[in-house]
């Protein structure tokens, strides 16, 4: 029921900040935290602050709560990898967001003019996703 009641209430308040249908760019997006390497909590600034929580759109990364000691360990370093990267930010943009998956919210992460998904990628610690059935095996 809250999610539901979530879900209509940022329905409503999303016009305010001049999204288009597919919620658009925000920019200024300020950083709270990360509970992992691509979903991230962000304060989204207008003249009704709202605080959301956004998927990375186009990776995956491990999960904390993953099936052995190395996906775990990877998963707290993508973790913390996207938390320095944050923290340091000087500008952080919101790209096509969009419903994703499982009602939530995905978006481009910008970060100082680098897409934060091709960082993750780079630095070995995220994988492409396009959405459908994972194939890359964290444990192996």
């Amino acid at each position: 029921m809250k999610r539901i009641a979530f879900l209509i209430l940022l329905f409503l308040l999303l016009p305010s900040y001049s999204l288009a249908e597919s919620f658009g760019d925000v920019e200024g997006a300020v950083y709270v935290r990360n509970s992992d390497g691509d979903t991230i909590t962000f304060d989204l600034p207008g003249p009704h602050p709202l605080r959301i929580s956004i998927r990375v759109n186009s990776i995956d990364t491990p999960e904390m709560k993953g099936k052995c000691e190395k996906e775990i360990y990877n998963a707290r370093q993508a973790q913390q990898m996207v938390a320095d990267i944050l923290k340091n930010a000087e500008q952080i943009t919101l790209k096509n967001m969009e419903l994703g998956k499982y009602f939530r919210i995905a978006a481009d992460v910008i970060v100082d003019g680098e897409k934060l998904a091709d960082q993750l990628i780079d630095a070995g610690v995220a994988v492409k996703y396009d959405g459908g059935k994972k194939t890359h095996k964290w444990c192996e």
